[in-house]
């Protein structure tokens, strides 16, 4: 996995960046080596807005993008709740890719019906 933390609108002190990291790389387990997770850590501009610490995450997988964003008031507790929000994601999505194959697989095809039937019901059902 690679990680990329971006800050916008501030600075963070390396404490909160290694923090994110250290969450972030919980994440790892479950993603492959490649995969790109593109951090942005963020502060609201309005001093009404309590929880004015945001962190998105957007990981770039195979198949559709996995995003989350959330936000309280320091930086660990938004990440927190974001990494579990994404590893609920990545569970889900890779269950979708293993469980639904094999659910299709136990449904026994249907049995083609014989053209004579068909052509006998046809005959039947514009007589009567």
């Amino acid at each position: 996995m690679r990680l990329q933390v971006t800050v916008r609108h501030g600075h963070v002190n390396d404490g909160v960046r290694s923090y994110v990291e250290s969450k972030f790389a919980k994440l790892g387990k479950r993603l492959h080596e490649t995969t790109l997770v593109d951090v942005v850590l963020d502060r609201e501009r309005n001093p009404r807005i309590v929880d004015d610490h945001v962190v998105e995450a957007e990981l770039h997988v195979k198949g559709p993008n996995l995003f989350g964003r959330e936000a309280a008031t320091t930086y660990e507790a938004a990440t927190d709740l974001l990494v579990d929000k994404l590893e609920r994601q990545i569970v889900r999505q890779r269950d979708k890719k293993v469980q639904e194959p094999r659910r299709r697989t136990g449904i026994p095809p249907a049995e083609p019906v014989p053209v004579e039937q068909i052509e006998e019901t046809l005959r039947t059902g514009a007589d009567g």
